[in-house]
Order: structure tokens, then C-alpha cells, then sequence
């Protein structure tokens, strides 16, 4: 059984950088798919960025390009998001998600597994 457990998160500035971690266990092969996803009050549950777990290929949404980055370390089995010049708009739950095999990753229903959540706030 895949498990994932986020932290960082919490309140910053407009413009601020933020780091959040997702660690994984029970990964048992390198067929995963590891995403990132938030959520803000109202709105659906929105596809940020993928990476497969095997060769680190990346996938971004549009709208985050060239301020968010995706990365995983297998040795510790943990999978990151690196956020750049946040803006109030930024503001939601964060989670991560994995599932196995490469389908349809942009999608949040083909992720099996999904990490706690974590806040994310950004003042203006």
C-alpha cells in the first residue's frame, strides 16, 4: 500500500518562495506517476505538474510553468515541489498523488493515492 505524507506549506508573501515534500512508501516498482494538485475553496482539484518515477520525464500545467518545478530524490523516496514568485492566487490545499502505470496523469480521478493535503496561503 502506497503512502504519502506532505509537509512544508503554511502563510508567505507575494513573491516568496516555498518548498513542499511529499514522502512516499510502498512504492514497489518504478512505474509510478507522482503529481502535484491543489485546490482552492469553490474551484475543482486543479493537475500542477507530474513526474515519472522512473526517469524524472516532467509534465507542467500551463499557468505554473517557469515558477513551479517538480522533483523527486528516489534514494529518499521523495517527491518536491519547488515554488517560485507566488502570487495570492496561488492560494490552496496542495496535494500530492501518485498512481501506477502512465495514463491519463493530468487527470486527478487516475491518482490512487493522495498525500494529507497542505495550506498554502499568499498574502499581497
Amino acid at each position: 500500500q502506497v503512502q504519502l505524507v506532505q509537509s512544508g506549506g503554511g502563510l508567505v508573501q507575494a513573491g516568496d518562495a516555498l518548498r513542499l515534500s511529499c514522502a512516499a512508501s510502498g512504492l514497489t516498482s518504478g512505474g509510478y506517476v507522482m503529481g502535484w494538485f491543489r485546490q482552492a475553496p469553490g474551484n475543482f482539484r486543479e493537475f500542477l505538474a507530474a513526474i515519472l518515477w522512473s526517469d524524472g520525464k516532467t509534465y507542467y500545467t500551463d499557468s505554473i510553468k517557469g515558477r513551479f518545478t517538480i522533483s523527486r530524490d528516489s534514494a529518499k523516496n521523495t517527491l518536491y515541489l519547488e515554488m517560485n514568485s507566488l502570487k495570492p492566487e496561488d492560494t490552496a490545499v496542495y496535494y500530492c498523488a501518485a498512481r501506477e502505470g502512465y495514463i491519463n496523469i493530468f487527470s486527478p480521478s487516475a491518482y490512487e493515492y493522495w498525500g494529507q493535503g497542505t495550506q498554502v496561503t499568499v498574502s499581497s
